[in-house]
């Protein structure tokens, strides 16, 4: 199973696998359409000598081979355009592209076609021969306007693609699903029940725990929890996972912790779990989406902090960075976060995946961008109003407190940083909203559409 999910995932971003399906498929293609006969005179049959069809085989197997360089010399030029200009991170989306391989994969293909039919096309046993198959050459022209229009094609999606807009666009698409998938959904084991908590620190690992140590390293990728907490039933074991999903962990080092759930028998062996646990969690050599939305998010403050870089030094595509952390950050304020506790009824088993809570994940994306951007007012104004986005989403106290902290640590970066107050009014304005709308959470008070529609005073925000 887990050796299964990990090459499904390899394989969406790999530019050779496709090409290749697509090299084997085209010649079994051209060995079926070589036994097709048309007659001479018609429309499908190539109106020509074997001489004709052999050179025009030729010449598109040639065509294809220098297609096929200048595409992938473009691809190379939009990685390397990605990786410097906005971030290394995001070389995984333009590889997991599936319209750049599905073009590769068709200029591929008609390559091996053509070449694949010049052991057939004007030869037969080593001897010249005036017989060939003429609707396989016919559909070689066919084959060769398809892959002119997808060179076309590939010209107006690359150029769409290294956009800014575009880029962001993508991070925003395939992480939003990855946040909506995101537990509390009960394992499909009978008995069970997943509940996500709040919790700021997990609950100390007791002195009569084992550690089970990672057999390599590289990042937690993904865990299967039903298939982890099965064997921590069958072994009536309770089991703490070390790393969060998306932290890198080294062989040797404990990948969990286990203690025994049973009074009758206190003593649990590491060996014997080392096994199931290397099933149930994989480990590779990159992070990937599949359960770490928080790859998506570091993706997009990665991007606005290397616009607020001094070498690019473009504030506006670290806001437009922001406006789609907003997104994600209010879908994940729709949901509970925290550490992932699985209970096994009616054993005490328990499993434990530990995972940042809405705190530490807002931390995280908003202080790295306020580091960078402090001396932008305008930065500081747009984590502003990401804050009063993200607030609308949130229905407790708790987040509500994180939402002030981290509005209180801008507007004092801002003070900080920033020379000239009267560039502060845009900050403190953003600022009067956000506390005007945690006042009116707090009290009950529904908001006011007369009020909210004046101009806040550029005034500093009560502390």
């Amino acid at each position: 199973m887990i050796r299964l999910d990990a090459w499904r995932e390899y394989s969406r971003g790999s530019l050779w696998l496709l090409p290749m399906i697509s090299a084997v498929v085209a010649l079994l293609l051209g060995t079926l359409l070589s036994r097709m006969r048309v007659a001479s005179g018609s429309l499908l049959a190539f109106q020509g000598t074997a001489d004709d069809a052999r050179a025009l085989l030729i010449s598109i197997s040639g065509t294809m081979v220098t297609v096929i360089a200048l595409l992938l010399g473009l691809a190379v030029v939009a990685l390397q355009l990605s990786s410097t200009q906005f971030s290394p991170r995001l070389l995984r989306n333009f590889l997991r592209d599936r319209p750049n391989q599905i073009v590769l994969s068709v200029f591929v293909g008609t390559f091996a076609y053509s070449v694949g039919g010049l052991f057939e096309v004007g030869v037969s046993g080593g001897q010249r021969s005036d017989e060939f198959p003429r609707f396989a050459v016919t559909f070689a022209v066919v084959l060769l306007f398809l892959s002119l229009a997808l060179l076309v094609y590939f010209a107006d999606h690359l150029a769409h693609s290294i956009q800014v807009d575009h880029i962001m666009r993508v991070v925003e698409r395939t992480t939003l699903p990855v946040i909506d998938e995101l537990p509390p959904a009960a394992p499909g084991i009978p008995g069970t029940t997943a509940v996500t908590t709040e919790l700021t620190e997990l609950p100390a690992v007791p002195s009569s725990a084992v550690p089970v140590p990672a057999r390599a390293s590289g990042y937690v990728q993904l865990v299967h929890l039903e298939q982890l907490l099965a064997a921590a039933v069958t072994r009536r074991v309770h089991v703490r996972l070390a790393p969060r999903i998306g932290e890198h962990v080294v062989a040797g080092t404990p990948l969990a912790w286990i203690w025994s759930a049973s009074p009758e028998h206190p003593e649990v062996a590491a060996e014997t779990f080392g096994a199931a646990l290397e099933a149930a969690v994989r480990i590779g050599f990159e992070r990937t989406l599949e359960q770490d939305p928080g790859l998506g998010l570091r993706q997009l403050v990665d991007l606005a902090c290397k616009a607020l870089s001094p070498a690019i030094n473009d504030p506006y595509t670290a806001i437009q960075a922001i406006e789609r952390l907003s997104e994600l950050f209010t879908a994940l304020a729709a949901r509970p976060l925290g550490p992932i506790v699985a209970h096994h009824r009616p054993t005490p088993v328990t499993v434990t995946v530990p995972a940042r809570s809405f705190a530490e994940q807002l931390a995280l994306g908003v202080g790295l961008i306020r580091r960078y951007g402090a001396k932008e007012p305008t930065v500081i104004q747009a984590l502003l109003r990401l804050l009063t986005t993200v607030l609308t989403a949130c229905a407790d106290a708790e987040r509500w407190s994180a939402i002030e902290t981290q509005a209180n640590l801008l507007v004092a970066a801002a003070e900080r940083e920033v020379a000239e107050p009267a560039d502060l009014a845009v900050v403190y304005t953003e600022a009067d909203t956000l506390q005007q709308d945690l006042a009116r959470r707090r009290t009950g008070t529904p908001p006011n559409p007369a009020t909210d529609a004046t101009q806040h005073p550029a005034t500093p925000p009560p502390t």
